[in-house]
C-alpha cells in the first residue's frame, strides 16, 4: 500500500500542483484571484487551462466536466472529451481558457422554482477557482457555479460564495476596529457524515429502501441500540475493507478524511474530515457521499444516506462544524482567558445575535421530508433552534449581562486513581447532544442538518446572518475614539446579549418542559417542513439576503417553490410506494398465511373434532382483523393522496401532507408492522429489521 503522504491530493489540481505547473507570473495572478478576488483575464485562463489539461491527461483523464450543484442538492456533470479532430484525420487534445471559465447546460431541466421555462433552456456554468479541480473516473472535474441565461443563481454554490464574501467584508470592518489590517477571512466547515451500510441482497428486496431511501414499514428489531454495544465497537471486517478503500479514494481527492467509527445504531457509521474553507469543504462532502455510495457495491453493501432509514433507532445527521478564520487564525478561539479576549467576545456575541435573529431561517435550511422523521429524538436535536455555550462561556455571558466581574471557571486535573495512567486536564464544559447549535471549544456545531443534505444552504444562512451582526457592530463602533473603544464595545456586547439571551439553553432539549419554556421565550417551533418553509419568504429573510447581495427576492422565492415541490414530490413517491407494497406484498402475504391457518384448523378438526384450537383461532382472528384495519387505512391514504394531488397550491399540499397524510401513513405502517410479528417468517415478503441491521 502506498503511503498516505504519497497519494494525498494526487488527483487534485491544488496549490502545490499549480505552483509546479504554472509559470511564476501566472501562478501569482491566479492566487490573487483566489485569495483577493481579482478578475482573471483570458490570457491567464488559457495558460491555466493548458497546464490543467496536460496534468489531467498524464493522470489518465480523457474528458472534462463543469461539476456543479443544482437546486436538487446533489452534483451534476456533463462530460466533454479533450479530443479535437484535425483535417488530416488525426486528432489533438485541447482545452481552452474559454472552456475552463464558462460552460453551458440546460437550465430548464433542473429545478428552478419558475425561473426557467422549457422554452427558456439556456444556462451557464462558471469556474470557481477557489475550489480545486480534481480527477474522478478519468474525468477532469471543474467546480463551477450555475446560473440562468438572465443571471439568476440556479445552484447551491453561488449563494454560498456570495455569503462568504459578505462575511469577509464585514469581519474586516470589525478587525479594523481592533487595529488589524485587511485579512483574508473565510468561513471554515468540518462536515461529519453519518450513514448506514446494509447488505445489497436485503436492499434489493426492499422496494421502499430502493425508491425512497427509508423503510416505510418494519417492526422494531428484537435488539436495537439499547445495549449500547455498537458505538465505537469493533468494525465488521467487510465494513473495514470498505472504509479502507474509501479513505484511499478520498485522500487521492484531497479530502482530509480523518475519523471513522461505528455510530450508535446497528449498521450505522460515521466519517469526519479535518475542517476546510466552507465552499471547498462542501464540495468535498458531496464527493465523500458519492464515493460512499459507489464503493459500497464493491463489498456487497449499499450505503444509505437518508436521515431516518429505520424507525426507532438513531437517524443519520451531518454535523456542520462552523468557524471563522482570518489568515489562518481562528476568530472563535477563546484563548486562555476568554473573559478578557474582547475580539472573541465580539465574535461570540455576533453569532448569538445572528442565530437568535434568524432561527427560523436556520430551521428552513434543514427542512426536508426525511429530516422531519429524525429531529427531536435519538440524539438528534429538536426542531426548536437554541444555542449551547457550556459552563464557562455561559458564566461569562451571565457576568457580561449582569455587568459584574467573571469569577473564572476552575481548571481541574482528572486523576483516575491508577498510577500508570497520566492525569489530564478536564474541559471547562460538557457537551450537549440535544443542542441544535453548540459551542465546542473553538467552533459551533450545527447538529440539525440531515445526512443527505447539501450544507451550502445552512452555511449560506449562517455566514449572511453573522455578516449582518458584524456590520451592526461596526456601524455602532466606527468613529468611537480609540481610548473609548473597549468600554463602548463591552457596552454594546451587554446590550446585544441582554436582547438575545433567550436563544441560549444549556439544558435537555428532549425534556417535556423545554417546548413550553421555548414558547415562553418566544422561540419558534416549526415541527414539520410545511411549517418551516414559509419563513424563507418572510420580508425579514428576503431583506437579509438582499442587503448583502446573497440572493435577490426572485431567487429566494424560487428556492421556496423548489423546496415545497421537492417535499411534495417525496411525499407523493412515498405514498405511491406504500400503497403498492400493501396491495401487492403485505396484504397478499397476510391473506395467504391466514388461509394456511384456516386450512390447518379445518384439517385438525376433521381428524380431532374436539381438539382445542383456540390459540390458532385467535391467531386467525388477529390476522383477519389486522387485514381489515390495513384495508381501512389504505383506503384513507388513497383518498387523501388523491385529494392532495388535486391541490394546485404547493403550500396547501405540503400542509395536507404534513398534517393529514403523514398520520395516516403512520397508522397504516403500525397496522402492517403488527402483522409482521404474527405472520410466519417464511411467509413475510421482505427482510425485517432483524435481518437488515444484523448482517454478518
Amino acid at each position: 500500500m502506498a503511503r498516505v503522504s504519497d497519494i494525498y491530493g494526487s488527483m487534485v489540481f491544488n496549490e502545490h500542483t499549480m505552483q509546479e505547473r504554472l509559470p511564476s507570473a501566472t501562478y501569482k495572478q491566479l492566487m490573487k484571484t483566489i485569495n483577493d478576488g481579482e478578475p482573471m483575464d483570458l490570457e491567464v485562463a488559457n495558460i491555466v487551462a493548458h497546464a490543467m489539461k496536460e496534468w489531467a491527461i498524464e493522470k489518465g483523464a480523457t474528458h472534462f466536466t463543469h461539476w456543479f450543484q443544482p437546486l436538487t442538492g446533489i452534483t451534476s456533470e456533463k462530460h466533454d472529451s479533450f479530443l479535437d479532430p484535425c483535417p488530416d484525420g488525426r486528432a489533438i487534445m485541447s482545452f481552452s481558457g474559454k472552456e475552463l471559465i464558462k460552460g453551458e447546460s440546460d437550465a430548464s431541466s433542473f429545478p428552478s422554482g419558475g425561473l426557467r421555462a422549457t422554452f427558456e433552456a439556456r444556462g451557464y456554468t462558471a469556474w470557481d477557482p477557489t475550489s480545486y479541480a480534481f480527477i474522478k473516473d478519468e474525468v477532469l472535474c471543474i467546480p463551477t457555479a450555475f446560473c440562468s441565461y438572465t443571471g439568476e443563481a440556479l445552484d447551491k454554490k453561488t449563494p454560498l460564495l456570495r455569503s462568504m464574501k459578505a462575511l469577509e467584508e464585514q469581519a474586516n470592518r470589525v478587525l479594523a476596529l481592533f487595529g488589524e489590517p485587511h485579512r483574508h477571512v473565510v468561513a471554515t466547515v468540518g462536515a461529519e457524515q453519518e450513514y448506514f451500510l446494509i447488505s445489497e441482497k436485503d436492499y434489493e428486496r426492499r422496494l421502499d429502501l430502493v425508491l425512497t431511501g427509508r423503510t416505510l414499514f418494519g417492526y422494531a428489531p428484537c435488539k436495537g441500540q439499547e445495549m449500547e454495544d455498537h458505538y465505537f465497537g469493533a468494525i465488521r471486517p467487510t465494513v473495514n475493507e470498505f472504509m479502507k478503500e474509501l479513505d484511499d479514494e478520498l485522500w487521492k481527492l484531497g479530502v482530509s478524511a480523518r475519523t471513522k467509527h461505528n455510530e450508535v445504531a446497528p449498521a450505522q457509521h460515521e466519517l469526519a474530515p479535518i475542517f476546510a474553507v466552507a465552499n471547498r469543504a462542501i464540495d468535498e462532502n458531496l464527493l465523500t457521499m458519492e464515493k460512499m455510495r459507489l464503493l459500497a457495491s464493491h463489498y456487497g453493501l449499499v450505503c444509505l444516506q437518508h436521515e431516518k432509514p429505520f424507525a426507532g433507532i438513531n437517524g443519520s445527521g451531518k454535523h456542520n462544524n462552523w468557524s471563522v478564520s482570518a489568515d489562518g487564525r481562528n476568530l472563535l478561539d477563546p484563548g486562555a482567558n476568554p473573559a478578557e479576549n474582547l475580539r472573541f467576545l465580539v465574535m461570540l456575541t455576533c453569532v448569538i445575535q445572528a442565530v437568535d435573529d434568524y432561527q427560523e431561517l436556520l430551521r428552513v435550511t434543514v427542512a426536508s421530508a426525511g429530516n422531519d422523521h429524525r429531529l427531536g429524538a435519538h440524539e438528534a436535536p429538536p426542531a426548536i433552534v437554541s444555542m449551547f455555550l457550556g459552563d464557562e462561556l455561559g458564566g461569562i455571558v451571565d457576568a457580561l449581562i449582569a455587568d459584574c466581574e467573571y469569577g473564572g471557571c476552575a481548571h481541574e486535573s482528572m486523576d483516575l486513581g491508577v498510577d500508570v495512567i497520566p492525569s489530564f486536564m478536564k474541559d471547562t464544559s460538557d457537551r450537549n447532544r440535544t443542542s441544535p447549535f453548540a459551542f465546542t471549544g473553538n467552533k459551533f456545531e450545527f447538529r440539525m442538518p440531515g445526512s443527505a443534505m447539501n450544507l451550502s444552504d445552512a452555511n449560506t444562512v449562517i455566514n449572511t446572518a453573522v455578516a449582518k451582526s458584524l456590520s451592526e457592530f461596526a456601524d455602532a463602533l466606527e468613529g468611537v475614539p480609540a481610548e473609548d473603544f473597549e468600554r463602548e464595545a463591552r457596552r454594546y456586547i451587554k446590550g446585544v446579549l441582554c436582547a438575545h439571551q433567550r436563544i441560549i439553553f444549556n439544558g435537555d432539549g428532549y425534556s417535556e418542559e423545554w417546548p413550553v419554556e421555548a414558547a415562553r421565550r418566544g422561540l419558534a417551533n416549526h415541527r414539520t417542513t410545511a411549517d418551516a418553509l414559509p419563513s424563507l419568504v418572510q420580508p425579514k429573510s428576503i431583506e437579509l439576503f438582499e442587503q448583502f447581495g446573497v440572493l435577490s427576492e426572485t431567487e429566494v422565492r424560487s428556492r421556496y417553490e423548489v423546496e415545497l415541490e421537492k417535499y411534495n414530490k417525496v411525499m407523493n413517491v412515498e405514498c405511491r410506494v406504500m400503497k403498492r407494497l400493501v396491495r401487492r406484498d403485505y396484504l397478499p402475504a397476510i391473506n395467504k398465511f391466514a388461509a394456511e391457518i384456516a386450512r390447518h384448523i379445518a384439517e385438525v378438526r376433521a381428524v380431532l373434532p374436539d381438539a382445542d384450537q383456540s390459540y390458532q383461532e385467535a391467531r386467525l382472528r388477529r390476522l383477519l382483523e389486522g387485514a381489515h384495519v390495513i384495508n381501512e387505512q389504505l383506503d384513507k391514504l388513497t383518498e387523501l393522496h388523491r385529494a392532495a394531488n388535486e391541490l394546485e397550491d404547493q403550500q396547501e399540499r405540503a400542509n395536507m401532507n404534513a398534517y393529514e397524510i403523514v398520520p395516516v401513513m403512520d397508522a397504516l405502517r403500525q397496522a402492517v408492522d403488527q402483522m409482521e410479528v404474527t405472520v410466519g417468517r417464511e411467509c413475510w415478503p421482505v427482510p425485517t429489521y432483524n435481518d437488515i441491521l444484523f448482517y454478518c
